[in-house]
C-alpha cells in the first residue's frame, strides 16, 4: 500500500511540475512578444528607449 501511495504522489508531483513549467513557458513567450513589440514600436525621438528604467 505504501509503495502505491509513493508512486501516486510522484505522479502528482511530476504532473504538477509539468503543468507549472508549461504555464511558465507561455508567460515567457508572452513577455518576449510584448518586449519585441515595444522594441520595434519605440518612439523615434528622445533617448529611444521605450521603457522607463
Amino acid at each position: 500500500m505504501v509503495p502505491l501511495l509513493l508512486v501516486l504522489l510522484l505522479i502528482l508531483l511530476l504532473f504538477g511540475a509539468g503543468f507549472a513549467l508549461k504555464i511558465l513557458w507561455w508567460i515567457a513567450i508572452a513577455l518576449l512578444v510584448v518586449w519585441l513589440i515595444g522594441f520595434f514600436a519605440r518612439p523615434k525621438s528622445g533617448s529611444g528607449r521605450w521603457y522607463r528604467w
